[in-house]
């Protein structure tokens, strides 16, 4: 079992404390639980859960991280980013973590079997 930090996020991220504080990034991973319970109707806690899922909070709390940091806006699974100015451009691409996190989202999601 596994634990999201607001250090995890910064690290997927490459940006330091003074960047982002502790309480903003904690207010992300707890977003991005509640929208990935809600995804996949279960019961999750970052505080101690599997490794698929502290990866996926991990990636979508560094998506709505990239956001914060941009100036743009993150609504559940909506994203935009704003001004990509220098002071941003060490920031990983939000296309690249957006498909990686709809990649293990989609292998998280249950196959619905209808009955006949």
């Amino acid at each position: 079992m596994g634990s999201v930090s607001a250090e995890d996020i910064r690290d997927v991220l490459n940006v330091k404390d003074a960047d982002i504080s502790d309480a903003k990034v904690l207010k992300m991973i707890k977003r991005a639980e509640v929208t990935l319970e809600l995804e996949l109707s279960a019961d999750i806690n970052y505080q101690n859960c599997n490794e698929a899922h502290k990866e996926a909070i991990t990636l979508l709390a560094a998506i709505y991280a990239i956001c914060y940091l941009t100036g743009g806006s993150a609504i559940g699974l909506n994203f935009s980013v704003g001004d990509l100015s220098s002071s941003t451009s060490s920031l990983p691409s939000l296309t690249v973590l957006q498909t990686e996190f709809e990649r293990i989202l989609a292998s998280l999601r249950e196959p619905y079997v209808g009955r006949a």
